[in-house]
């Protein structure tokens, strides 16, 4: 098969287009014909080298770890999917190895759920890591898309990315929750049709938070790290917040999270899109040969939404 790996810690010049065996598919495992696949900042960054103190790597790697196929086989006893299957997954395993920017990747069927219908495969790439880490987030800070007796006001730093703008729409279909969402003015309208009161981020958000709820917010979920000071000032007393990007918010009261994969919370997540209640933008898509011109977009911090990589072959 066709992936695109790494043999050495760097940046995007490491990447190079390879032939590799085709996965084997082990016990309770699902092997997936890619149809996309989509980038996450998470992905450069284990390039890297940002990761080595808590994960192995065995190199050389294949990247990714979001992933919309079609299953080619499944291992023995895996009664949940059949050849044919269209799914999605988050893909990540406990080491660095084996990831989704291929043509197959071989995955534990406990991590992938049906693709949802009324998704393309694009979008239904950039769901899984995006839509989990929300779920997460919002539920460390007491919000549940389910839950209709919630309430109050929501923070939410870096409402333009793939998980703010999840975030976004998952705490909209809480009970009666306020969100207002940090972003650059060229993503504020698109924040509005989500369903959030947009405000610019930098200097002096902690004002302009204020100046929309005098009172504070109840809680902050961070998306987008070194915020934690305008966290604390906004916070009301006995107010939650949790960031992905900042471990310090542990010692300040706050929860850090990283996400696991969840093929049952990921399947939550489908019915929610094929009920009309989430959607995924979708900035760019790039063929899998491009990756490395994808990381360059990821890494400029574009906010428009989801960098896909499809198609894989033909």
């Amino acid at each position: 098969m066709k992936a695109m790996t790494y043999a050495r810690y760097g940046g995007p010049d490491v990447l190079e287009l390879s032939q590799l065996p085709t996965p084997k598919v082990s016990p309770g495992s699902v092997l997936i014909r890619v149809k996309a696949a989509a980038v996450n900042p998470v992905d450069w960054k284990l390039m890297a080298g940002g990761l080595d103190a808590i994960m192995d790597v065995h190199f050389p790697v294949v990247p990714g770890w979001d992933v919309a196929g079609v299953v080619e086989t499944v291992g023995l006893d895996t009664p949940e999917f059949t050849p044919g299957d269209e799914v999605f997954a988050y893909g990540r395993r406990d080491t660095v190895q084996g990831g989704t920017f291929a043509e197959l990747v071989a995955l534990p069927a406990a991590m992938v759920a049906r693709k949802p219908t009324s998704l393309s495969w694009e979008q239904a790439a950039g769901l899984p890591l995006t839509g989990l880490t929300a779920l997460r987030t919002l539920a460390a800070v007491g919000i549940a898309p389910d839950d209709r007796d919630g309430g109050g006001t929501l923070l939410i730093h870096n409402g333009s990315g793939g998980v703010g703008r999840a975030a976004i729409q998952l705490a909209g279909l809480a009970g009666n929750v306020r969100v207002i969402a940090t972003a650059s003015a060229r993503n504020h309208d698109r924040l509005r049709e989500l369903g959030a009161e947009p405000v610019e981020y930098g200097e002096g958000l902690d004002e302009r938070v204020r100046a929309l709820a005098p009172g504070g917010v109840g809680a902050v979920v961070d998306f987008a790290g070194g915020v934690l000071e305008t966290t604390l000032a906004v916070l009301r007393p006995g107010g939650r917040h949790a960031s992905i990007a900042d471990p310090s918010v542990v010692a300040r009261g706050g929860r850090h999270i990283w996400v696991r994969p969840d093929g049952r919370e990921l399947g939550r997540l489908a019915s929610l899109a094929d009920a009309g209640r989430l959607t995924v933008d979708v900035a760019a898509t790039y063929p899998l040969e491009k990756l490395a011109a994808a990381f360059r977009a990821s890494m400029a911090g574009h906010g428009g939404g989801k960098i896909v990589l499809t198609p894989f072959s033909e």
